[in-house]
Protein backbone atom coordinates (compact mmCIF):
# COMPACT_ATOMS: atom_id res chain seq x y z
CA UNK A 1 0.00 0.00 0.00
CA UNK A 2 1.16 3.25 -1.10
CA UNK A 3 1.19 6.59 1.38
CA UNK A 4 -1.77 9.46 0.27
CA UNK A 5 1.51 11.93 -0.51
CA UNK A 6 3.26 9.60 -2.50
CA UNK A 7 2.81 8.95 -6.10
CA UNK A 8 2.74 5.18 -6.68
CA UNK A 9 5.69 5.58 -9.79
CA UNK A 10 7.65 7.08 -7.23
CA UNK A 11 6.97 4.35 -3.89
CA UNK A 12 8.97 1.31 -5.72
CA UNK A 13 12.04 3.76 -6.68
CA UNK A 14 11.99 4.79 -2.95
CA UNK A 15 11.75 1.29 -1.45
CA UNK A 16 14.78 -0.12 -3.69
CA UNK A 17 16.88 2.79 -2.59
CA UNK A 18 15.30 2.41 1.20
CA UNK A 19 16.66 -1.24 0.75
CA UNK A 20 19.89 -0.60 -0.55
CA UNK A 21 20.53 2.09 2.07
CA UNK A 22 20.23 -0.52 4.71
CA UNK A 23 22.47 -2.52 3.45
CA UNK A 24 25.15 -0.09 2.74
CA UNK A 25 25.39 1.93 5.53
CA UNK A 26 27.36 0.39 7.66
CA UNK A 27 29.97 -0.21 4.98
CA UNK A 28 29.56 3.70 4.53
CA UNK A 29 30.57 4.34 8.17
CA UNK A 30 33.70 2.26 7.97
CA UNK A 31 34.57 4.22 4.44
CA UNK A 32 34.11 7.47 6.32
CA UNK A 33 35.74 6.49 9.19
CA UNK A 34 38.86 5.83 6.54
CA UNK A 35 38.08 9.10 5.24
CA UNK A 36 38.78 10.50 8.73
CA UNK A 37 41.40 8.90 9.39
CA UNK A 38 43.02 10.55 6.23
CA UNK A 39 42.15 14.13 6.58
CA UNK A 40 43.40 13.53 9.96
CA UNK A 41 46.90 12.98 8.33
CA UNK A 42 46.79 16.12 6.49
CA UNK A 43 45.16 18.24 9.43
CA UNK A 44 46.92 19.33 12.55
CA UNK A 45 43.77 19.10 15.19
CA UNK A 46 43.56 22.26 17.31
CA UNK A 47 43.10 21.61 21.13
CA UNK A 48 40.49 23.74 21.42
CA UNK A 49 38.03 22.28 18.64
CA UNK A 50 38.79 19.09 20.03
CA UNK A 51 38.14 20.31 23.77
CA UNK A 52 34.64 21.93 22.11
CA UNK A 53 33.96 18.97 20.44
CA UNK A 54 33.59 16.80 23.38
CA UNK A 55 30.11 19.25 24.28
CA UNK A 56 29.02 17.33 21.50
CA UNK A 57 29.80 13.93 21.53
CA UNK A 58 29.11 13.38 24.90
CA UNK A 59 25.85 14.19 25.10
CA UNK A 60 25.40 12.04 22.00
CA UNK A 61 26.76 9.20 23.64
CA UNK A 62 24.85 9.41 26.54
CA UNK A 63 22.16 10.08 24.60
CA UNK A 64 22.18 6.41 22.24
CA UNK A 65 23.48 4.68 25.05
CA UNK A 66 20.15 6.07 27.13
CA UNK A 67 18.14 5.31 24.52
CA UNK A 68 19.96 1.84 24.02
CA UNK A 69 18.54 0.58 27.75
CA UNK A 70 15.05 1.36 26.59
CA UNK A 71 14.31 0.22 23.05
CA UNK A 72 12.99 -3.28 22.94
CA UNK A 73 13.35 -3.11 18.46
CA UNK A 74 10.41 -5.31 16.35
CA UNK A 75 9.13 -5.97 19.48
CA UNK A 76 6.97 -3.14 21.35
CA UNK A 77 6.77 0.78 20.61
CA UNK A 78 9.00 2.31 22.87
CA UNK A 79 7.51 5.43 24.01
CA UNK A 80 8.83 5.80 27.47
CA UNK A 81 12.88 7.24 28.26
CA UNK A 82 14.20 9.22 25.37
CA UNK A 83 11.45 8.51 23.13
CA UNK A 84 8.79 10.40 25.07
CA UNK A 85 10.70 13.37 23.61
CA UNK A 86 12.07 12.25 20.69
CA UNK A 87 11.01 9.25 17.96
CA UNK A 88 15.08 8.84 16.89
CA UNK A 89 16.68 9.43 19.86
CA UNK A 90 19.58 6.98 18.56
CA UNK A 91 19.78 8.51 15.28
CA UNK A 92 19.67 11.97 16.99
CA UNK A 93 22.88 11.19 19.13
CA UNK A 94 25.01 9.89 16.19
CA UNK A 95 24.12 13.36 14.89
CA UNK A 96 25.67 14.70 17.75
CA UNK A 97 28.86 12.50 17.55
CA UNK A 98 29.33 12.51 14.24
CA UNK A 99 28.41 16.69 13.90
CA UNK A 100 31.50 16.91 17.25
CA UNK A 101 33.80 14.78 15.64
CA UNK A 102 33.85 17.24 12.37
CA UNK A 103 33.87 20.06 14.33
CA UNK A 104 37.18 18.21 16.34
CA UNK A 105 39.09 18.06 12.86
CA UNK A 106 37.55 20.99 11.53
CA UNK A 107 37.64 19.66 8.07
CA UNK A 108 35.04 20.78 5.63
CA UNK A 109 35.40 17.48 3.59
CA UNK A 110 34.68 15.76 6.60
CA UNK A 111 31.79 17.97 7.39
CA UNK A 112 29.96 17.52 3.95
CA UNK A 113 30.67 13.68 3.82
CA UNK A 114 28.75 13.12 6.88
CA UNK A 115 26.21 15.14 5.89
CA UNK A 116 25.75 13.67 2.34
CA UNK A 117 25.73 10.43 4.15
CA UNK A 118 22.78 11.26 6.58
CA UNK A 119 21.17 12.74 4.13
CA UNK A 120 21.69 9.93 1.14
CA UNK A 121 21.80 6.87 3.69
CA UNK A 122 19.99 7.98 7.24
CA UNK A 123 16.62 9.88 6.17
CA UNK A 124 16.09 6.54 3.86
CA UNK A 125 16.38 4.39 6.86
CA UNK A 126 14.54 6.40 9.39
CA UNK A 127 11.37 6.47 6.89
CA UNK A 128 11.50 2.94 5.98
CA UNK A 129 11.69 2.07 9.81
CA UNK A 130 8.66 4.18 10.56
CA UNK A 131 6.74 2.61 7.51
CA UNK A 132 7.42 -0.96 9.57
CA UNK A 133 6.77 0.78 13.03
CA UNK A 134 3.24 2.19 11.51
CA UNK A 135 2.15 -1.15 10.18
CA UNK A 136 3.36 -2.94 13.39
CA UNK A 137 1.92 -1.17 16.01
CA UNK A 138 -1.39 0.21 16.02
CA UNK A 139 -0.26 3.18 18.28
CA UNK A 140 1.86 5.02 16.14
CA UNK A 141 0.56 7.56 14.36
CA UNK A 142 -0.79 8.99 18.04
CA UNK A 143 2.49 8.53 18.61
CA UNK A 144 3.90 10.58 15.72
CA UNK A 145 1.64 13.43 16.62
CA UNK A 146 3.13 14.00 20.44
CA UNK A 147 6.44 13.46 19.72
CA UNK A 148 8.99 15.13 17.00
CA UNK A 149 11.57 12.86 14.58
CA UNK A 150 14.44 14.10 15.59
CA UNK A 151 14.13 18.07 16.85
CA UNK A 152 13.16 17.06 20.91
CA UNK A 153 10.37 18.44 22.57
CA UNK A 154 11.37 20.48 25.76
CA UNK A 155 9.31 18.77 27.80
CA UNK A 156 8.60 14.57 27.73
CA UNK A 157 5.09 13.76 25.96
CA UNK A 158 1.88 12.49 27.81
CA UNK A 159 2.27 8.64 28.26
CA UNK A 160 -0.25 6.75 26.02
CA UNK A 161 -3.39 5.73 27.61
CA UNK A 162 -3.51 2.41 29.83
CA UNK A 163 -5.06 -0.76 27.65
CA UNK A 164 -7.46 -2.06 30.16
CA UNK A 165 -4.96 -5.38 30.45
CA UNK A 166 -2.27 -2.69 31.86
CA UNK A 167 -2.25 -1.77 35.68
CA UNK A 168 0.30 0.74 35.85
CA UNK A 169 3.00 2.89 33.04
CA UNK A 170 5.40 0.63 34.10
CA UNK A 171 3.80 -2.10 32.00
CA UNK A 172 3.64 0.58 28.95
CA UNK A 173 6.76 0.15 26.42
CA UNK A 174 10.01 -0.43 28.16
CA UNK A 175 8.63 1.75 31.18
CA UNK A 176 12.47 1.98 32.56
CA UNK A 177 16.38 1.83 32.02
CA UNK A 178 17.49 -1.50 31.32
CA UNK A 179 21.07 -2.00 31.80
CA UNK A 180 20.81 -5.61 30.03
CA UNK A 181 19.04 -4.03 27.15
CA UNK A 182 22.19 -1.50 27.18
CA UNK A 183 24.49 -4.64 27.39
CA UNK A 184 22.25 -6.62 24.43
CA UNK A 185 22.44 -3.75 21.83
CA UNK A 186 26.25 -3.41 22.68
CA UNK A 187 25.94 0.24 22.67
CA UNK A 188 28.82 0.77 24.44
CA UNK A 189 30.99 0.07 21.04
CA UNK A 190 30.08 3.29 20.39
CA UNK A 191 32.18 4.83 23.25
CA UNK A 192 35.10 2.70 21.99
CA UNK A 193 34.66 4.24 18.98
CA UNK A 194 34.88 7.07 20.21
CA UNK A 195 37.15 6.88 22.24
CA UNK A 196 39.68 5.24 19.70
CA UNK A 197 38.80 8.25 17.40
CA UNK A 198 39.69 11.08 20.57
CA UNK A 199 43.35 8.99 21.11
CA UNK A 200 43.85 9.13 16.82
CA UNK A 201 42.96 13.04 17.10
CA UNK A 202 45.94 13.37 19.89
CA UNK A 203 48.32 11.08 19.00
CA UNK A 204 48.55 10.39 15.70
CA UNK A 205 50.53 13.57 14.30
CA UNK A 206 53.30 13.18 17.40
CA UNK A 207 53.54 9.56 16.00
CA UNK A 208 53.68 10.70 12.20
CA UNK A 209 56.42 13.29 13.58
CA UNK A 210 58.35 10.80 15.59
CA UNK A 211 58.47 8.33 12.51
CA UNK A 212 59.63 11.24 9.96
CA UNK A 213 62.56 11.83 12.77
CA UNK A 214 63.42 8.11 12.98
CA UNK A 215 63.67 7.65 9.41
CA UNK A 216 65.79 10.61 8.76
Amino acid sequence: MTSPETPPKIRPTQDRWEKIARRIRVPLGFVTALLYIFELTRHTPKPAAILCSVLLVLPGLWLRGYAAGYVKKNRELTQTGPYARVRNPLYLGSILIAAGFALALLSWIVALALTAMFLIIYVPVIASEERFLRGAFPDFEAYCRRVPRLVPRLTAAAPPPLKPDQQNYSEVSSGSFSFALYLRHREYNAAIGAALLYLCLLSLHPALAWFAHVAH
